[in-house]
């Protein structure tokens, strides 16, 4: 990945400099802004491989900046990873439901944070999977042509809402989804469920999987990912 050109947008001077040090060692191509202007300016002019935004910015704030981001087709496709502080729960609800496709807690470690980074990177450049296709990880087998799973070669049985909701994690491990995407993507738009069924959904999941349940990860205030 060196080379790839990162733009962050954060105005605190200490932790836009202790980002940009890191991501510079690892031979990333780094632009630092410190508002929201200036990185809608940035995004359009660069075209960066991804953004780094601080929700809480000066004028044009962080959700603005992802708001506008995503609506503007020449720049809708620049992955975005987040920089919140805790207890801006709500905040990273909305900037994931808005696209964004990470994020990272202040405060938090160079490592973390440069391992989300190359994360987001490696997911970005890989293939939009093929909705059919089989998604097999190690003793998990996702067959979506037959609706069947397999966890070590016995085949479980799941509720519809319950397959297509380890199909979604699954398609996109690493990937942190919000509990109303993951209403859209098992029933579609506006279906009238509660956070508390999602998670209900999960618990029996899980159940099921066995030794595969650990698969699915908690991402707390947010909702669910698939982690090896």
């Amino acid at each position: 990945m060196p080379g790839e050109k990162i733009l962050v947008v954060e105005d605190e001077e200490d932790i836009q400099e202790l980002i940009r040090y890191n991501l510079a060692r690892e031979a990333f191509n780094v632009t630092c802004v410190t508002c929201g202007e200036e990185g809608l300016k940035s995004a359009l002019a660069m075209s960066p491989d991804l953004m780094v935004l601080d929700l809480m910015l000066p004028g044009v704030d962080g959700l603005e900046v992802c708001r506008t981001l995503k609506a503007n087709p020449e720049t809708a496709s620049i992955p975005v990873l987040m920089v919140t502080a805790k207890g801006e729960e709500s905040d990273v609800v909305t900037g994931l439901e808005m696209g964004a496709d990470d994020y990272v807690t202040k405060p938090f470690s160079p490592k973390i944070l440069l391992s989300r980074i190359k994360a987001v990177l490696r997911r970005n450049r890989g293939r939009v999977v093929d909705k059919n296709e089989v998604i097999k990880i190690k003793q998990l087998m996702i067959h979506p042509g037959r609706h069947e799973v397999q966890v070590e070669n016995k085949v479980i049985d799941l509720t519809f809402t319950e397959f297509r909701i380890l199909q979604t994690l699954a398609s996109r491990p690493g990937w942190v989804f919000t509990r109303s995407q993951i209403v859209d993507a098992v029933r579609g738009e506006n279906y009238a469920v509660t956070d508390r069924s999602v998670d209900f959904q999960v618990v029996g999941l899980r159940r099921k999987l066995g030794s595969c349940a650990e698969y699915i990860q908690t991402v707390r205030g947010i909702g669910y990912r698939f982690q090896e």
